[in-house]
């Protein structure tokens, strides 16, 4: 454990800074297909987005092509959760876990809130208390200069990280 996260660390000036990857993590990255078809699927993801978004504020304009304009948010939310299984097998091969590697742990536990698990479901899944995840929502939103989980809802709604619900 000392030598990997030893691998983590490098300073320069007297700071120091965690890398991102190990050598080994950067071994199996570099080695896995799942590094290219996530290379693959986010550009392809953004296209998607940017289409959607045409033919959304398309039919908000001018009244025509709903189909398409719902077809294409149905599109964007298979691309994202397809983009969203295979990053998790890739966190596997690469760190060893699904989610929550050491790694990715913010942006995982940032789509727990977005999809609405509670801070008790969060904590059972990582093996937390409930006060120590507390304090990590609090610190996502201190970072994100949002005051509730509403607001990081929307955000993840506005950057098309999240679909909106219909009602």
């Amino acid at each position: 454990m000392q030598a990997e996260m030893a691998g983590r660390e490098s300073g320069q000036g007297g700071t120091r800074r965690s890398a991102l990857y190990t050598p080994a993590e950067r071994v199996r990255r570099d080695a896995t297909v799942w590094t290219l078809v996530q290379g693959i699927l986010a550009p392809v993801q953004f296209l998607i987005f940017a289409i959607s978004l045409f033919l959304v504020v398309r039919y908000l304009a001018t009244g025509q092509g709903l189909a398409l304009a719902t077809g294409s948010v149905v599109v964007k939310t298979l691309a994202l959760y397809t983009i969203m299984v295979t990053g998790a097998i890739w966190e596997k091969v690469v760190f060893g876990k699904y989610l929550f590697a050491e790694s990715f742990f913010w942006e995982d536990v940032f789509s727990m809130l977005v999809i609405g698990k509670s801070i008790t479901e969060i904590a059972e899944i990582l093996h937390l208390s409930v006060k120590t995840v507390s304090t990590h929502k609090t610190r996502i939103l201190q970072k994100m200069s949002l005051n509730s989980l509403a607001e990081l809802v929307q955000y993840a709604v506005a950057y098309r990280l999240l679909a909106p619900m219909k009602t």
